[in-house]
């Protein structure tokens, strides 16, 4: 199924629209790299780097590890529901990461004049929530499809 473009390509609506857009990025970047930009730079490499040498290896040799966990026929229907999990833990451990290792208790606490205790508490909740609530649902698709296969004739 093809999708239509809503808007024309070269229409005036849309070359305003990505103008504006690479405006708002430019003034973004501007006033990101006001401050420390050397900082920002080596953050922004290091990004790029730690994702491409470390975390790239590490997603592929765990999805493998799934797919053969399940087996080749489940792969595409039964590692979703390890790989959803799994991606938005990952995400949450990756934004909060300052937090939940504690490596920035004081300064948190001197911005927002709150306790970082807890924040590893709650990571793990969350993700035992969602790797439960997925194996909630496996299950229950999996005798969903059971109770659906007609009964073997002996």
């Amino acid at each position: 199924m093809r999708v239509k473009n809503v808007l024309p390509l070269g229409s005036p609506l849309q070359i305003l629209l990505l103008a504006c857009s690479f405006a708002l990025a430019g003034y973004a970047g501007v006033r990101l790299l006001a401050g420390d930009w050397f900082q920002v730079l080596l953050w922004f490499v290091g990004a790029a780097v730690l994702h491409d040498l470390v975390l790239v290896p590490l997603y592929g040799t765990a999805d493998r590890a799934v797919v053969r966990a399940f087996g080749a026929a489940g792969h595409r229907t039964w590692t979703a529901y390890v790989r959803v999990p799994a991606a938005f833990s990952g995400l949450l451990l990756l934004v909060w990461f300052p937090l939940i290792s504690g490596r920035v208790d004081d300064r948190y606490r001197s911005a927002a004049g709150l306790s970082a205790d807890g924040f590893l508490g709650r990571w793990l909740l969350i993700s035992a929530a969602l790797f439960g609530g997925s194996a909630l649902l496996f299950v229950l698709r999996l005798r969903r499809a059971t109770k659906q296969r007609p009964p073997a004739d002996h």
